[in-house]
């Protein structure tokens, strides 16, 4: 790699002049930054007082020779092909578009929070080729925890939207759903409480805390020593120090060192000797262009606390998924036990009816064929509550899974604890608008992709970062302390050091490359953003399009229930009176039960599609609607 490096000692009087030539040698270099090369060049300028400075001024017009301190290489540089310049002009093109700024508004909520505002307007990354309205994840921001001015105005707009007309969390669908038996509720906070999975999500705060701790580490206050001795050969010495660094957020860093070096040293290396009291020594540096705004420490702090703030959206995803699951499985279990009651009750009926035709038959009114026919029917109807008694068994299980006790324990439900179906309300349609425009504001999914834009925003400002050129400032000052070591006292003096460094790879196509790939992660985001849009306005769709048929359905069936008992009825009181058959008598009871055990099937889908519906808007809690109020009659 070729390199310009200049060192220069200059004395006071010739300080302000030197600057003066320095500064314009940068700013030549920059402007010229379109120079073809195929190497990174390297400027690194020194200065030390009180020393004379007439080597840095002949190195800095472009002179070789014996007066330069250390010499410095000058070539011409040859012209690249037109491939490498083709594919630099393009790289440069991404410059062209308008300025992104990371302002201090976007930062991770912890890190604006925790850092002085003034650190937090230094961390603004400027960064050309886009704009912020280029890459706002479409409808505004979401999340309200980190607003710019743009979504600012957007979540005010948001505030007048309406939410769906549902009870407040307080009336959750244990007390009033269920009556007496096991409550919903119950199920739900067993779930949010104890539920392995959920504690497996929620741990992953404890993790992302701690990388965001681990980030914070970069800029902990470090303690340096060395101890270097030299005890057999001519040259017999001894070497310790021992120091403070401490970088800091705005990209300097600042030191203080003590050392002291005692002994015979080779005449090449007597900088490392040291009056009798050692030497203390302070200084800093600090980056002005490549690593002001944004550095990689800083980078992987607000990437740490972005990860910080993304496990919230998935935990609350998995909380959202789980409790439907859990409801899906309650309301199983609540369907297979009102099964269970159907078949219960059928098989009592057939049991009473069986010692009225025993009697009938020793009285001569009916023969034995109809008392074993009822006996088939007690049979068949024994069999079936088996199966649905398994099924209750099975469902009970299930359940046990989100149903724990306070030691986290599966607890099975019994037979005593069966709940009933809630009465069924209609959906309302006309809040299906209001509904969509909810869940899009609300959906976990979407928080998560609002965040990591703004994570890919911080690497697209790094990749920025890595196409500025190096350019810092530097200085310490040191003194000696104690009996001089050398007649000269060349080292009992103050010494002042003031310095800067120019560095800048002409492609830089590691930067472009960077940013190139930073905004195709963006736009990958944002079109899954705008597909999760859409999905999550199908889903509610689909939801409450289930729940409109359900409920329809359960309207006609439970119609027909009524019917079919009525008949059922009917023919049994007429089998009473001699003026039917056990057979006209059993089809009836056969299509009432059919009809009784469609209506739960109907009902538990019902409460199936009430599931969706809750986890589409987004709600952590089994959702009720409020029964449509009365029209309102104006007093006379």
């Amino acid at each position: 790699m070729e390199s310009v490096k200049m060192d220069s000692m200059a004395s006071p009087q010739l300080l302000r002049h030197w600057t003066r030539v320095c500064m314009l040698a940068v700013w030549v270099c920059v402007s010229t930054a379109g120079c073809r090369s195929t190497q990174p060049m390297k400027a690194v300028a020194v200065q030390q007082t009180p020393i004379a400075v007439s080597a840095a001024v002949a190195a800095a017009a472009g002179k070789t020779g014996p007066t330069a301190t250390g010499g410095a290489a000058v070539g011409a540089v040859d012209a690249a092909d037109s491939a490498t310049e083709s594919r630099r002009h393009d790289d440069e093109m991404f410059l062209a578009d308008s300025p992104f700024r990371l302002t201090s508004a976007e930062l991770p909520v912890e890190t604006a929070q925790t850092l002085p505002a003034a650190a937090a307007e230094a961390a603004e990354a400027k960064v050309d080729a886009v704009s912020i309205e280029e890459l706002k994840p479409p409808g505004g921001n979401i999340d309200p925890k980190l607003p710019n001015r743009d979504d600012a105005e957007a979540d005010s707009a948001d505030e007048n939207l309406p939410m769906p007309r549902l009870l407040p969390p307080p009336l959750r669908a244990g007390d009033a759903d269920a009556g007496l038996g096991l409550p919903l509720d119950q199920v739900v906070a067993s779930v949010q409480s104890f539920f392995p999975l959920l504690e497996v999500a929620y741990l992953e705060r404890d993790r992302t805390a701690g990388d965001q701790i681990a980030a914070w580490g970069e800029f902990d206050t470090k303690l340096k020593a060395r101890t270097e001795n030299q005890s057999l050969g001519f040259y017999e010495n001894y070497q310790h120090g021992g120091g403070v660094y401490q970088p800091l957020y705005n990209g300097a860093d600042v030191y203080a060192s003590y050392r002291i070096g005692r002994g015979v040293f080779e005449p090449w290396y007597l900088e490392r000797q040291t009056n009798e009291g050692g030497e203390l020594k302070t200084g800093f540096n600090v980056p002005l262009l490549r690593d002001h705004d944004i550095d990689r420490r800083r980078a992987e702090l607000w990437r740490a606390t972005y990860d910080r703030q993304l496990a919230e959206p998935a935990i609350r995803q998995e909380v959202i998924g789980t409790i439907r699951d859990a409801t899906l499985f309650y309301w199983e279990w609540v369907a297979a036990g009102q099964q269970y009651q159907i078949g219960k009750a059928a098989l009592e009926l057939a049991q009473r009816r069986n010692q009225q035709i025993q009697r009938r038959v020793e009285e001569g009114d009916l023969g034995e064929p109809d008392l074993a026919d009822n006996r088939r029917a007690i049979i068949q109807r024994q069999g079936k509550l088996i199966d649905l008694e398994r099924k209750l068994i099975q469902s009970a299980v299930k359940l046990s899974l989100f149903l724990r006790d306070e030691n986290a324990m599966p607890l099975t439900p019994t037979e005593n604890e069966l709940a009933e179906f809630p009465p069924i309300l209609p959906y309302d349609i006309s809040q299906l608008e209001d509904d969509i425009n909810y869940a899009v504001r609300n959906r976990p999914e979407l928080v998560s992709m609002d965040l990591m834009i703004r994570r890919v925003r911080v690497d697209l400002a790094e990749a920025f970062n890595e196409t500025k050129p190096v350019l810092d400032a530097f200085s310490n000052v040191s003194q000696d302390l104690g009996e001089p070591t050398s007649n000269k006292r060349d080292k009992s003096e103050l010494e002042l050091e003031i310095g800067m460094e120019f560095e800048l790879p002409v492609q830089r196509r590691k930067g472009f490359g960077k940013m190139r790939s930073a905004r195709a992660k963006i736009g990958q985001i944002e079109a899954k953003r705008q597909f999760t849009v859409e999905k999550i306005s199908t889903e509610v769709q689909n939801a409450a399009a289930a729940l409109d048929a359900a409920y329809a359905r359960v309207e006609a069936i439970t119609d027909a229930v009524e019917i079919s008992e009525e008949l059922a009825q009917i023919e049994r009181r007429k089998f009473e009176l001699g003026e039917s058959d056990l057979l006209a008598v059993f089809l009836r009871e056969q299509i009432a039960i059919e009809a009784a055990s469609e209506l739960m099937v109907a009902k538990l889908d019902y409460f199936i599609a009430r599931a969706d519906y809750t986890a589409a808007l987004a709600y952590e809690f089994p959702v009720l609607f409020t029964p449509p109020s009365p029209p309102t009659v104006p007093a006379p």
